[in-house]
């Protein structure tokens, strides 16, 4: 059918429920075309991230029936694949803050139960590390996390993670989305449910006690002295931040009151992405009143944290995430007994190369991945595999996990970034610092005094729509017919083709391009995976940090004028 059939199909069919209809009906086929193309001009794409998309009516949005159609094809592969081993053991449901997040929790649980499938669905609105610390408490198959992360209050998502609470990696999501696209008619998803087989979970405790065995700093008086201030900026992390943070101590710490409030608008913040340093402007409002020491800030599925800290003039300075990730990393590295078999640190391919740095000078293997926080996991996954196997190649001991989007991870508690487990060792570092009279920001100067000074940076550029992912598509086919924007460019390394990593083998395909030059700077370029934008990212390196933001802005100026995104 033609979208427009399609949209007619809708609005008219009692199956959809009056609701729906309404809201079609509200449409008008001629002045709203442009709006009803975009609602059904293709089916809500199930791609390696899952779903995602504008909450709504329409094949295009995310609702009953584009979740109810993900959960049914989940639901056969997992039977497939798993026999009943898969209606025993079970899926995890989790959600967040956002609108209608519970909802569709409650029709995944529902389209589950019908299929004979046992559901443990969160009993409250909780990170997304805790979903994957309960696929594994559970002993599931499957775990299934409604969230849209840190996108604006009108997307929402449907995330899926495997049997060791990883999300579903390329080779995996392929054969779900294989089932996926068979359901090809909505009137023959099973709504119905089977109460009997849905559980109420709630494992926040026993998260909580998996975060706080990655605690390394035990001075009782250093982390009562340390002021903080914390917003879950409307999301997921108030109860569990909050509470592992008084456990460990930290007994001077303050909320943003109203941000504390679950709310799937996010009515305080313009964006609820802590990489805004607008998300944490009511925090350090509040922080300059109260003289605290520092800001955190969680996203809504508390999986990524960013931070304010004061500076020896009273003013709030904000880290990005390279700058906290090496940080993490050298203190992680410096209070862990490294006398294990093969430590190893996993980042991402557009992650600054310092804590790599700090890692190799430990003569510790680094690992880099696609961007994705599921190929971290999945590498935590095959180093448990590799001992298993006695591989002697590829047994290593995960130690650490970071991309500079805000993410991290210590400890394999989890499978995906967390930001509880994150909080807990930022403070830990602040706390430590502070009793030598020092914050943290002294101690990333002190890492580039003997690393040398990177200044990395992340242009981002939203493009709505049909037309907009047509012009994402043609940048990145030009940057490929044309060849590099710098002159000084010493190789390209084109992700969408294979990509040897040595012991691990090939990286899977995926549309990024980086250019390293031949100063080692280097920038890269991809579409975003969850949202409407094409994303560029730098880094560099240079002596002093004046050179490095005049070859920074060097470098951005080219590139953005070539893309004609200026």
């Amino acid at each position: 059918m033609t979208y427009l059939e399609k949209y007619e199909y809708w609005k008219n069919d009692e199956f959809f429920g009056l609701t729906t209809r309404r809201e079609l009906a509200e449409l008008d086929p001629w002045n709203d075309r442009k709006e009803i193309e975009d609602r059904f001009y293709r089916d809500l794409e199930f791609g390696t991230g899952g779903l995602r998309g504008v909450m709504g009516a329409g094949t295009n949005r995310m609702n009953k029936f584009t979740v109810g159609k993900a959960t049914t094809g989940l639901a056969k592969y997992l039977l497939f694949t798993y026999g009943d081993e898969a209606k025993s053991r079970g899926v995890a449901i989790g959600y967040d803050t956002r609108n209608n997040s519970e909802y569709f929790a409650r029709v995944a649980a529902d389209v589950f139960s019908s299929l004979g499938i046992r559901v443990y669905l969160h009993a409250h609105a909780r990170p997304v590390p805790q979903l994957s610390f309960t696929v594994s408490f559970w002993n599931c198959v499957a775990g299934v996390m409604i969230t849209a992360s840190h996108n604006p209050p009108e997307y929402n998502g449907y995330k899926v993670y495997d049997e060791f609470g990883c999300q579903l990696v390329p080779w995996q999501a392929e054969q779900v989305i294989e089932y996926v696209n068979a359901v090809d008619d909505y009137k023959t998803i099973d709504f119905a449910g089977n109460h009997d087989l849905v559980l109420m979970a709630d494992v926040t405790d026993n998260f909580i006690d998996a975060v706080r065995k990655q605690a390394r700093y035990h001075d009782v008086d250093a982390k009562a002295n340390l002021k903080i201030i914390y917003t879950p900026l409307h999301g997921t992390g108030n109860v569990p931040v909050t509470k592992t943070l008084l456990l460990e101590g930290f007994t001077q710490l303050n909320h943003v009151n109203s941000q504390t409030i679950s709310d799937g608008d996010f009515p305080t913040v313009k964006s609820p992405n802590p990489e805004d340093k607008k998300a944490l402007e009511m925090g350090i409002a509040l922080a300059v009143q109260t003289d605290a020491d520092i800001v955190l800030g969680t996203d809504p599925d508390c999986d990524r944290v960013g931070i304010a800290v004061k500076n020896h003039d009273g003013q709030y300075v904000l880290m990005t995430g390279n700058q906290v990730g090496a940080l993490l990393m050298d203190y992680v590295i410096r209070n862990t007994d490294l006398s294990f078999k093969k430590p190893a640190v996993v980042k991402t391919v557009v992650t600054s190369e310092l804590g790599a740095e700090i890692a190799r000078k430990h003569c510790i293997a680094v690992f880099d991945t696609l961007t994705g926080f599921k190929y971290i996991g999945e590498k935590i996954t095959q180093f448990d595999k590799a001992k298993k196997q006695l591989d002697e190649d590829e047994n290593y001991d995960f130690l650490f996990g970071y991309e500079e989007s805000y993410g991290y991870l210590i400890g394999t508690h989890a499978r995906d970034k967390d930001a509880v487990v994150s909080s807990l060792l930022i403070c830990e570092m602040a706390a430590k610092a502070k009793t030598e009279g020092k914050t943290l920001l002294d101690k990333i100067e002190e890492i580039y005094e003997k690393y040398g000074y990177y200044g990395d940076a992340l242009d981002s550029f939203t493009l709505k729509g049909k037309d907009g992912l047509e012009k994402i598509a043609y940048i990145m086919a030009e940057l490929r017919q044309n060849g590099s924007p710098f002159k000084n460019t010493a190789y390209v390394v084109d992700f969408s083709k294979d990509v040897d990593t040595g012991v691990f083998g090939l990286l899977p395909h995926s549309n990024v391009l980086k250019y390293v030059l031949t100063d080692g700077s280097w920038i890269a370029v991809r579409p975003s995976g969850t949202e409407p934008k094409i994303k560029i990212y730098y880094s560099v390196k240079a002596a002093d940090k004046d050179s490095a933001e005049e070859k920074l802005n060097n470098i951005r100026s080219t590139i953005i004028q070539r893309l004609g995104l200026a």
